[in-house]
């Protein structure tokens, strides 16, 4: 199968998620910084969606412009992986409205290790359906973000458990910003 559709798809999905997301940002209740600072996690949270869906739309925009062919396998993973990224929106509110709360943000983190390990899935089913894509296996060969991603969130986890919950959304960031930062890591976007 072409993939030209499927990223369209992806795209599409992903406006929508954004879009979801910003409508959820509640309005400052007046026109002051006080109203404005009142709902400094709302923001927080929802830039943080933000840099997380761009990333998710950046890095899956990088890897579809070399995919030559798609399987089923890549077709279905990518599909339950959009649903779990779709509760994205649900899940930022939550964490917005109960930001020192652990289960919002341990459910937050948890999305994010789903969608990690579905799409280092992703990344295998699409080397076994394209094969012969000899710059596809180059790039999927050392996806390290993946792992990075589920051990940081864990340890984020961990810390949120025992001392501060918003260690959770603040460890969700980190492979974000190293995936921009380091330069090994920024050679697979």
């Amino acid at each position: 199968m072409e993939t030209e559709r499927f990223e369209a798809l992806i795209d599409a999905i992903l406006a929508i998620i954004i879009t979801i997301i910003v409508l959820e940002i509640p309005l400052a209740s007046n026109g002051s910084w006080e109203a404005l600072f009142e709902i400094k996690y709302e923001f927080l949270i929802y830039a943080i969606s933000f840099m997380v869906c761009f990333n998710f739309w950046n890095y899956n925009n990088n890897i579809f412009s070399i995919v030559n062919k798609i399987d089923p396998k890549v077709i279905w993973t990518m599909g339950i992986t959009l649903f779990v990224f779709s509760l994205l929106p649900y899940l930022t509110t939550f964490v917005a409205e109960n930001f020192y709360i652990f289960f919002p943000q341990f459910l937050y983190g948890l999305c994010f290790i789903v969608t990690a390990i579905l799409s280092k899935l992703i990344s295998k089913f699409l080397k076994e359906s394209d094969p012969a894509n000899i710059a596809l296996q180059l790039v999927l060969e050392k996806d390290y973000i993946f792992a990075m991603t589920i051990v940081l969130v864990i340890v984020g986890m961990i810390i949120g458990y025992f001392a501060y919950p918003p260690a959770i959304i603040i460890c969700c960031l980190l492979p974000i910003i190293a995936m921009w930062t380091v330069p090994k890591l920024r050679n697979q976007l």
